[in-house]
């Protein structure tokens, strides 16, 4: 008799064991959908990731790295960095919004100063002074509404908004602000 209610007790140890590993793993199956969701979630509606491709934007961003850019209910400011959807290029490329619609931008290609409604920019953020004229604009130039005026940090090898071949950028070219860097690990941060 005791060697029976032994086996029934080792038995239902046994059940309560596996119904545990059970119930674990379905858990673990129910938290990897929830996330890989959740991350398909976010990487549509809220982020996108960008390379960079070039050394237009040195020594603010390298080629190579890789960029989250957030997008939803964005409008781009002054200062920030885009992705623009280049048509006239083909590709995506990552630049500095110089200026707005209805701002007036001049650019002294001697003293490599960049004059946004009469301010001449501080733009600790460059590489060179920009003295490279793409012949795009005759300065000084106002900037159509729902556009922008767009500038790599490296201006002396930058194809941007001083370009015929990029020139003003509408605002739905413009897929998103970079926020942070993923990549290099060295490098990881946000970005401004």
């Amino acid at each position: 008799m005791a060697d029976k209610i032994n086996n029934e007790a080792s038995e239902e140890n046994e059940c309560a064991v596996k119904n545990t590993l059970y119930d674990e793993f379905l858990e673990w199956v129910e938290t990897i959908i929830f996330a890989f969701f959740t991350v398909i979630i976010i990487f549509t509606f809220l982020l996108r990731q960008a390379n960079v491709d070039g050394e237009s934007m040195l020594p603010t961003l390298e080629n190579g790295e890789k960029l989250i850019v957030h997008h939803l209910f964005y409008t781009p400011e002054k200062g920030d960095i885009v992705i623009v959807d280049s048509f006239s290029l083909g590709r995506p490329i990552v630049k500095r919004v110089i200026a707005e619609g209805g701002d007036t931008v001049d650019i002294n290609f001697d003293t490599g100063e960049v004059t946004v409604n009469g301010t001449v920019l501080e733009e600790a953020y460059i590489k060179d002074l920009t003295k490279r004229d793409e012949n795009g604009h005759v300065y000084p130039v106002t900037v159509p509404d729902n556009c922008y005026f767009v500038m790599g940090d490296n201006r002396m090898n930058s194809l941007d908004s001083r370009s015929a071949a990029v020139g003003f950028v509408p605002e739905d070219e413009i897929m998103g602000k970079v926020v942070f860097r993923i990549w290099p690990f060295d490098r990881i941060g946000s970005v401004s």
